[in-house]
C-alpha cells in the first residue's frame, strides 16, 4: 500500500470517480428494471446494489493492486438488459441462474479457454473493437450540444484549455466546469439523496433446469461476449499485458458468492476501464492503476451507501454525463483507430469491425462488440484465402 499512496494523484482519484460516474448513470436504471421483472421488493433491490458495489469493489481493487494495472470490473449491462427482458422466472430460480452463470465465468478463467480465444484475435481487431465501444459515448457527447448547448460547449472550451495547458487536469477541469455551469443553470437536484446505509437481503438460490437454459447460460454467453471480450481488448490496447485468465476468474468467484445478494453477474470493463488507462488518468501508464483502484473506492462507498450514491449521481444532468464521458474518452478512441489502422494489410478489416461494433447490433441477444470481432475475422480470413490464393 505505501507504493500505492506514493502512486496516486488527483487526476487518479477524479479518473475514477468519473469511470463510476458515467459506468452507474448509464446502465443503472437497466439493473433496477431487472429486479423488478424478478419481482424484487424495493429493500432487495437496494440489495442488488449493495452486491454489485461490494463485488465490483473487490476485484477492481483486489486486481489493480495485484497486477500494478488498471483493472477495472462492471456489472453485467447486456445480462441486466436480459433479465429485464425475462419473464415466468422467481428471484430464487434467477438466484440459482446467477450462481451457474458466476461458476460458468470461473470456469472459463480457471481452464484458460477464454484467454485462447483472445490470443487469436489480431491486435488491429481489438483496437477497432474498442474504437467501436468507445465511439458512441463521443457522439452522444456531440447531440448533447441539441440540449445543453452552454454546458457542453463551456465544458469542451474547459477541456481544450486544458489540453493546451495542464493536460494532467483537462478532466477535472472539464467536471468542476460541468457542475458549476449546472449549478448556476439549476439542474443540480440534491433532494433525492438518501443517507442511509444499503442492507444485505439474503435469497435462497433455487436450481431448476428451465432457469439455467433459459436465464443462466445466456447470461453467461452476452456477459463474455459484450462484456468481457471488449474488456480484455481494451486493456490490449492501451498496452496492458494484464493476465486475461485470473481476472476472468475473479469475476466469476465474486459472482457466485454475491449471487444471493444481488450479484448477478461481474465481468471486466471496457468503457468506464478505458477512462482509467488514458493520459488524463496519470501521464505515467505504470501509476495508472491507481484509477481503477479509486474507482473501486467509489464502488465500494455506492454498494455501503447506496441510496446516497444513487441519489448524489442522480442529481447530475444526463448532458454532463455524456460531455464528462465523450471528452474523457476522446483520446481513447483516436488512439485506437490509430492502431486499428496503422497495418495496411488488416485495415479492411479493422474498418469492418469499427463499423458494425458502432451500429448496436444486436442479434440474439448478443451485442455488437461479439459481432463487430465477428465480421472482422471473417473479413481477415477471406483476405488470407484470396492471399494464399494468389
Amino acid at each position: 500500500m505505501r507504493r500505492f499512496w506514493a502512486d496516486v494523484s488527483l487526476s487518479a482519484v477524479v479518473a475514477g470517480f468519473v469511470a463510476v460516474l458515467v459506468g452507474f448513470t448509464s446502465s443503472v436504471v437497466i439493473v433496477f428494471a431487472a429486479a423488478q421483472a424478478l419481482g424484487a421488493t424495493p429493500a432487495q433491490t437496494t440489495s442488488w446494489i449493495w452486491a454489485l458495489g461490494l463485488g465490483m469493489a473487490a476485484t477492481s481493487i483486489g486486481l489493480s493492486l495485484w497486477t500494478r494495472q488498471p483493472v477495472l470490473t462492471a456489472w453485467s449491462t447486456p445480462g441486466a438488459a436480459l433479465l429485464a427482458g425475462s419473464s415466468g422466472y422467481g428471484l430464487a430460480e434467477a438466484t440459482g441462474a446467477f450462481v451457474a452463470c458466476g461458476a460458468l465465468i470461473a470456469l472459463a478463467g480457471v481452464t484458460r479457454a477464454f484467454e485462447r480465444v483472445m490470443d487469436r484475435i489480431p491486435q488491429a481487431i481489438a483496437a477497432a473493437l474498442l474504437a467501436g465501444v468507445l465511439a458512441r459515448f463521443g457522439l452522444d457527447a456531440v447531440g448533447a450540444v441539441k440540449t445543453a448547448p452552454l454546458l457542453v460547449c463551456t465544458m469542451a472550451g474547459v477541456f481544450l484549455l486544458g489540453r493546451r495547458f495542464w493536460p494532467r487536469y483537462a478532466v477535472p477541469g472539464v467536471l468542476a466546469a460541468g457542475i458549476a455551469v449546472a449549478a448556476w443553470q439549476g439542474r443540480m437536484d440534491l433532494s433525492s439523496i438518501d443517507w442511509r446505509l444499503a442492507t444485505p437481503v439474503w435469497v435462497t438460490p433455487q436450481f431448476s433446469l428451465g432457469a439455467l437454459v433459459g436465464l443462466g447460460l445466456p447470461l453467461f454467453i452476452v456477459t463474455m461476449a459484450s462484456q468481457n471480450l471488449p474488456g480484455v481488448a481494451a486493456q490490449r490496447a492501451a498496452g496492458y499485458a494484464v493476465p486475461v485468465s485470473p481476472p476472468i476468474t475473479a469475476t466469476g468467484l465474486a459472482g457466485v458468492l454475491l449471487a444471493p445478494f444481488g450479484g448477478y453477474a461481474f465481468n471486466l470493463a471496457a468503457i468506464t476501464a478505458a477512462i482509467c488507462m488514458g493520459r488524463e488518468a496519470h501521464e505515467d501508464p505504470a501509476r495508472r492503476y491507481t484509477a481503477s483502484v479509486m474507482a473501486g473506492v467509489f464502488y465500494l462507498l455506492l454498494g455501503l451507501v447506496g441510496g446516497a450514491v444513487v441519489g448524489l449521481l442522480a442529481a447530475f444532468p444526463r448532458e454532463l454525463v455524456l460531455a464528462v464521458a465523450g471528452l474523457a474518452l476522446l483520446g481513447t478512441i483516436a488512439g485506437g483507430l490509430a492502431a486499428a489502422l496503422k497495418d495496411e494489410a488488416h485495415r479492411d478489416a479493422a474498418g469492418l469491425t469499427f463499423l458494425v461494433t458502432l451500429s448496436g447490433l444486436t442479434l440474439w441477444g448478443v451485442g455488437s462488440a461479439f459481432w463487430g470481432v465477428v465480421a472482422g475475422s471473417l473479413a481477415l480470413l477471406v483476405q488470407h484465402y484470396r492471399s494464399s490464393r494468389a
